[in-house]
C-alpha cells in the first residue's frame, strides 16, 4: 500500500518513509507514525509524517499494522 492518501495513514501505523536527505538514493526508514504533517488529502510524492523517533519524511509504504497496538 502506498502513502499518497492521507485517509489511509493514522498515528500508530508502521510505515516506511524517505527522508529529504535520502531522496537521491531512495533509502527508506521504517517507524511508527506520531504526527501527520501534510494537510491536503493527497500528495503525489507521499504524505509527510513525523515518526516516533522524530524522523520526518514522506510515506512510501504502509506496512501491515495488525500487530501494532494503538
Amino acid at each position: 500500500m502506498d502513502g499518497r492518501n492521507r485517509s489511509a495513514i493514522r498515528p500508530g501505523m508502521r510505515v516506511r518513509v524517505v527522508r529529504k536527505a535520502d531522496q537521491p538514493t531512495g533509502a527508506l526508514t521504517e517507524g511508527i507514525v506520531r504526527d501527520l504533517l501534510t494537510k491536503s488529502p493527497t500528495h503525489p510524492h507521499g504524505i509527510k509524517v513525523r515518526l516516533e523517533g522524530g524522523v520526518v519524511g514522506r510515506v512510501k509504504e504502509i506496512l501491515d499494522d495488525s500487530d501494532v497496538s494503538a
